[in-house]
């Protein structure tokens, strides 16, 4: 980037700088810290950046175009020139109903990204409302379904093409919520390839950081890869699986942990669909990852670009890809929950609007903002109000949309990339050496690692090492005082008497002989796609569906990991 005399001439004045100003400023008043490093101490910050920080790179190879391999500056040569981020907001509580009206709320003001779907715990690890493990958690943190009428109700007035893109945090029951889709599609008349459905799952994050796994490893592994190979094969259009360092993140870990992880975990899925004869140039297109962010602008505009890059190289070297677009790393990102508080919650929105521009900085393909009430409820409609209309400002009040990486060539940024990705590549040889992510998640090395990120986050908050206002900096006198969103106490009993209608009137036969080409299918190791849909159709529940394939694969049960 610059001749070896030009950059003598820097180095040469980089050093009379330093004893010059430099030693009579920190002779005087001195700096804040001994020692400054990133928002997530994955990375040591300089004080000052400069063309020697960056000598070695090769703009070509390591930066290049918009678009084009190693796709560092963005995976579109126009980015948000040719089209806005898409906006959106995860949304779903208590009964179908009540998630239909939010819905089509959100979509009348403005939202993009379609329908953006949450479900409730129960329904996430593939238990009935009427389960006894579900009692009490029944539509509390997302919407709960237990049967396709459920799924009908949640889309009524809501056609998926015109919808557009339906986004689902489905993991462990992946394959059951792909068959409900498809069968909604048929019900209400649109071919499949009108509209896009991205589903989550990414199982492999389960057994990390979230724990709504339902079969041991290999076997919850299988139904991923069924709906990978489903989607590869049929409707390439879709995203058959969208793999997450966010929950890793939120967990405890640190951005290069965040980003090194998912792509470590990217890597075995690949591996499992090769082995089911699929192609890399076929399979990259169809996923998507998906990344939080925490309250470090620069750190995760850097993270963005370092992954997009690794990926790349990870798609044309190690898998051998020919499509140039299937190491392009579409990227689906979050504001990061554990920085919101409780305390003063208003402030939320500050923190908020910040780590949207940083996603916006860093070249995301769709942006979903945080409510400020979160920490304390499901939003309310005023609070997902106020998270839409911050990416619309953004979008549309800023001018942040009018060219490709803004901060691309910023000599902090380029260096920051080029640590964050040295550090992911780091992990990644590690984790080979392990035998791959199986092996690495089975050992516990990645509980390990993230358990120690988050330990000494906790530290630092409380030695006020780490400041967070309204908890350790300026704590507030008074209680908080907004209203927050309350889930109605009856949506259970509601739910579970839905759901017992639907058992009276559906075809008990039908679903016996659907459940029972479920089971068959699990046991002759086929692609279970096309006999949930059948068991779909034929109203048999999450949980009868469930308990079918724990009789094939058994059931995993939680363990305690000791370091």
């Amino acid at each position: 980037m610059f001749d070896d005399e030009k950059l003598a001439q820097i180095e040469k004045e980089k050093d009379r700088w330093e004893k010059g100003p430099l030693r009579e400023s920190l002779q005087g008043k001195g700096e804040r810290k001994k020692e400054f490093k990133t928002g997530s101490r994955a990375v040591k910050v300089n004080r000052l950046y400069t063309p020697l920080d960056v000598k070695d790179q090769d703009y070509l190879g390591d930066i290049g175009f918009p678009g084009a391999y190693p796709f560092t500056r963005g995976i579109d040569p126009t980015m948000y020139r040719g089209a806005i981020w898409g906006i959106g907001e995860y949304a779903g509580y208590g009964s179908a109903e009540e998630s239909n009206r939010r819905y089509k709320y959100l979509l009348e003001h403005g939202q993009t990204s379609g329908v953006i779907i949450a479900m409730d715990l129960p329904t996430q690890i593939g238990f009935d409302s009427d389960h006894p493990f579900a009692r009490g958690e029944v539509g509390r943190v997302g919407v709960a379904i237990d049967t396709l009428r459920d799924v009908e109700i949640l889309f009524d007035g809501i056609p998926l093409h015109k919808a557009g893109r339906v986004f689902t945090t489905a993991n462990a029951i992946s394959p059951i919520m792909m068959a409900m889709l498809i069968a909604l599609a048929e019900k209400q008349g649109v071919p499949l390839d009108r509209f896009t459905i991205n589903i989550q799952n990414d199982i492999l994050k389960e057994f990390v950081a979230r724990g709504t796994y339902i079969f041991p490893l290999k076997p919850s592994l299988k139904l991923t890869t069924d709906v990978m190979e489903w989607v590869v094969r049929h409707h390439p259009q879709w995203r058959s699986i969208t793999v997450c360092g966010s929950h890793m993140r939120q967990a405890g870990a640190n951005a290069v942990q965040e980003a090194a992880f998912a792509i470590a975990n990217a890597i075995a899925y690949v591996e499992s669909c090769l082995r089911r004869g699929l192609e890399m140039d076929r399979i990259g297109p169809t996923m998507t990852f998906q990344f939080t962010i925490p309250s470090d602008l620069f750190e995760e505009v850097a993270k963005f670009r370092a992954a997009r890059r690794v990926w790349a190289r990870v798609v044309k070297e190690k898998f051998r890809a020919q499509n140039p677009r299937a190491g392009a790393m579409s990227i689906l990102s979050w504001n990061a929950g554990f920085t919101l508080t409780s305390q003063e919650p208003l402030n939320n929105i500050i923190r908020v609007t910040l780590q949207a521009l940083a996603g916006v900085l860093g070249g995301v393909q769709f942006l979903h903002t945080s409510s400020y009430d979160e920490a304390l409820a499901t939003p309310t409609e005023e609070s997902v109000k106020v998270a839409l209309r911050t990416l619309q400002i953004l979008a549309h009040e800023f001018e942040l949309p009018n060219t490709v990486d803004p901060l691309g060539g910023s000599y902090y940024v380029e260096s920051l990339t080029n640590q964050i990705e040295k550090g992911i590549w780091e992990y990644l040889g590690k984790i080979e050496k392990m035998g791959g992510a199986l092996r690495a998640i089975e050992s516990g090395f990645y509980h390990k690692e993230i358990a120690g990120c988050a330990y000494e986050y906790q530290k630092e908050v409380e030695a006020k090492e780490r400041l967070i206002l309204g908890v350790n900096l300026y704590p507030p006198q008074e209680k908080t005082s907004i209203r927050i969103h309350k889930v109605d106490p009856s949506v259970e009993e509601k739910q579970v008497a839905a759901l017992n209608r639907v058992k009276e009137e559906r075809n008990g036969r039908e679903v016996k002989e659907a459940l029972a080409q479920v089971e068959k299918a699990a046991q002759n190791d086929e692609n279970l796609i096309p006999s949930l849909v059948k068991a779909v159709v034929a109203y048999a529940t999450i949980g009868e569906i469930g308990n079918t394939l724990r009789g094939v694969y058994g059931e995993q049960l939680e363990s305690v990991a000791i370091f």
